[in-house]
């Protein structure tokens, strides 16, 4: 599935030889994630490529005249639909060639030096695990050094990840983000203009029903509980009052699988909560309180009346979804550093045999977005281990503007080219600096 990968902005600046390049700010959920010239981008394709061959996206060819501002703004577009592509293969993913340059470019745009560090990394019940890192680990290389701290059995490294988290003084918890595996943490830590924000261990699934397998490794055990325990004292879960007590008393007893089991029954849990954001329904400007997990988005809206109202989206009535950048961005040198502000998530739904746009405001979308695509992949993933012979197609690389899985005659739509932006009426898509759309 494609990442969160866009270029919204580019600049000119002055060379060594009194020339100028362009350096391409690239941002991932949201976040800038480094700034490039072409020429570093070239040299990466021509070093995948000797490996992987032609099975990469096309990468934008060299102009050897001077651009025109159509022909910088169409390399943007190339440049970005590159990297979104590029992601989809997961050989590509894992691959040295891939992870070393987008370590490299991280700590360049950062100016960042490779060293040793120490790092903290937080649990749910706020204790901080401190591991000796380099500032040159990857996401993926710092959990395995906490979860051998933790104990936690390395078959079961994918069903957690790190997460940018920020904890506000009124005892409220916002996840920021998902660090992706080739993500440096100390770097998205420091560079990170959040405030409050930490990196933090948490499950990374959202289907309760997976829990089972973690169930015999004691450390895993722990960390779902006290996953928990905070779900409920944040009210991101909501236990009955019979519940509460129960969990009470299995927590006075430290029975903390049988909790675990019972808690399978509380509304809401294992999914992740946005902060408080508004939408269009039903009628636009309605303030909402947004629950991802279970193959559902659950929304509880306020009313202009001041009442609220529940209403749960089922996932496999949605056909497909689109993050838009609404605004601008200004000062790229200073410190704004995401395209938090002014975002939308959009959602098409069956409702009634017709489908309807579902409009969410929030500076989380990149996350909501990440968590719709985590759903949808389980889901797949659980369909195929119960009819090994599904098949899951994809179009190959540019017969299409956009992607498709196709399963049980349902389209699951993903990234809209740039272009695409201001001709999809059909959509009812309004106008925006950037907008995608994703798995």
């Amino acid at each position: 599935m494609k990442m969160h990968f866009c270029i919204p902005v580019s600049q000119q600046r002055p060379d060594a030889l009194g020339g100028r390049y362009v350096l391409y700010s690239v941002y991932l959920d949201g976040f800038l994630f480094c700034r490039v010239r072409y020429s570093q981008l070239h040299r990466w394709n021509e070093q995948l490529r000797r490996v992987f061959g032609n099975c990469l996206p096309p990468f934008p060819p060299k102009y050897y005249l001077a651009m025109t501002t159509a022909m910088a703004d169409e390399r943007r577009d190339q440049l970005e639909q590159y990297l979104q592509n590029v992601t989809v293969n997961p050989n590509v993913l894992r691959s040295d060639v891939f992870i070393e340059f987008l370590k490299l470019v991280q700590l360049n745009t950062f100016n960042i030096t490779a060293e040793k560090a120490s790092l903290y990394v937080f649990l749910p019940d706020g204790r901080g695990i401190e591991v000796e890192i380099l500032t040159s680990d990857t996401a993926e290389r710092v959990l395995e050094v906490v979860s051998y701290k933790l104990g936690l059995h390395r078959e079961l490294l994918g069903y957690f990840g790190l997460f940018l988290i920020r904890d506000y003084k009124e005892g409220k918890l916002s996840v920021v983000k998902k660090l992706m595996d080739f993500e440096l943490p100390y770097v998205s830590l420091q560079s990170c203009d959040v405030e409050n924000c930490k990196v933090g261990l948490r499950k990374w699934y959202l289907d309760p029903a997976l829990d089972s397998m973690l169930m015999d490794c004691r450390a895993a055990v722990d960390l779902l509980y006290i996953q928990a325990v905070q779900d409920t004292e944040k009210e991101w879960a909501r236990p009955t009052q019979a519940q509460r007590q129960e969990l009470e008393a299995l927590r006075k007893e430290d029975n903390r699988t049988k909790f675990l089991e019972l808690y399978q029954q509380v509304q809401h849990y294992g999914c992740l909560q946005l902060d408080p954001c508004t939408c269009n329904y039903p009628e636009p400007g309605c303030e909402a309180v947004i629950s991802v997990g279970n193959n559902e988005i659950s929304c509880c809206i306020t009313l202009p009346d001041n009442q609220t109202q529940d209403i749960v989206f089922q996932m496999n009535r949605v056909k497909c979804w689109q993050v838009t950048f609404l605004g601008t961005l200004l000062d790229m040198d200073g410190p704004q550093r995401t395209l938090n502000q002014n975002l939308e998530l959009r959602f098409q739904y069956s409702e009634d045999s017709y489908w309807r746009w579902f409009v969410i405001y929030t500076k989380q979308a990149f996350l909501l977005s990440s968590c719709l695509k985590k759903m949808i992949s389980e889901k797949m993933v659980k369909l195929a281990a119960e009819n090994p012979e599904m098949q899951i197609e994809v179009p190959e690389q540019g017969k299409n503007k956009k992607y498709h899985i196709r399963q049980s005659q349902k389209d699951y739509s993903s990234f809209l080219s740039r272009k695409s932006k201001t001709n999809r009426a059909e959509d009812g898509c309004g106008s925006g600096t950037i907008k995608e759309e994703d798995l």
